[in-house]
């Protein structure tokens, strides 16, 4: 349970500013039968449209499953909550219209494999939404990432802050059609660069319908 309070302790001064932005722009175009992996405490909840007509939450965490379960309520969907990791989701080959994942790759043990499940629970027109702590593309910065690596995760329940994760998303097979990045107010300077995007499990050109609202731009900020 402390995990979950810290958790949204934490990242009270993103969502207060622009994290619910971010989300809100992120999930706005999103419809049909949405997955979201490692939900969390359920800060996406409140921003899913009414086009949402079935709504999945994985969470393996228990004291994020016990704060997040307290806020279904806020969905405007139908919810359903599912213990189980990124890695070995319990549900069969094209399943969802959209996958979210939010702040989730820079924490699993193998981002790899959850983007493989990401990719095979995916329909072929689908959408993967997501929003992601990268790697600065300051070198500077970079560098206090790698050393601060270990310590942060202890910190912050084992995330990495230092993944390149939309060179991930693409070698996984996605295409990636819209990002934005930006940097998050209120955390330490290690974990502020972040990226939001929409990606495609095909050929360029599907599945941008839900995040077309984002702005596209060229590099991350350090």
């Amino acid at each position: 349970m402390l995990k979950g309070l810290s958790y949204d302790l934490l990242s009270r001064s993103f969502e207060r500013g622009p994290g619910a932005r971010v989300r809100r722009r992120l999930l706005d175009g999103a419809r049909g039968e949405i997955l979201e992996i490692g939900a969390g405490t359920g800060a996406n909840l409140a921003h899913y449209p009414a086009a949402v007509t079935r709504l999945v939450l994985t969470e393996p965490d228990r004291g994020m499953a016990a704060r997040l379960g307290r806020k279904l309520a806020q969905a405007q969907a139908p919810v359903e909550l599912v213990r189980a990791p990124a890695a070995s989701l319990p549900f069969p080959d094209a399943s969802f219209d959209v996958v979210v994942s939010t702040l989730v790759l820079c924490t699993v043990p193998d981002p790899d494999d959850a983007l493989a499940e990401i990719r095979r629970v995916l329909r072929a027109d689908g959408s993967f939404l997501f929003l992601e702590h990268v790697r600065s593309s300051d070198p500077r910065r970079a560098r206090w990432q790698d050393r601060l690596e270990r310590p942060w995760g202890l910190l912050a329940g084992g995330c990495h802050p230092n993944r390149p994760s939309v060179e991930r998303v693409r070698a996984a097979g996605f295409a990636v059609d819209t990002i934005e990045a930006g940097e998050m107010p209120g955390f330490p300077r290690i974990v502020r660069p972040y990226v939001a995007g929409a990606a495609s499990p095909n050929a360029p050109g599907t599945g941008v319908r839900a995040a077309e609202r984002l702005r596209p731009i060229g590099r991350i900020p350090g």
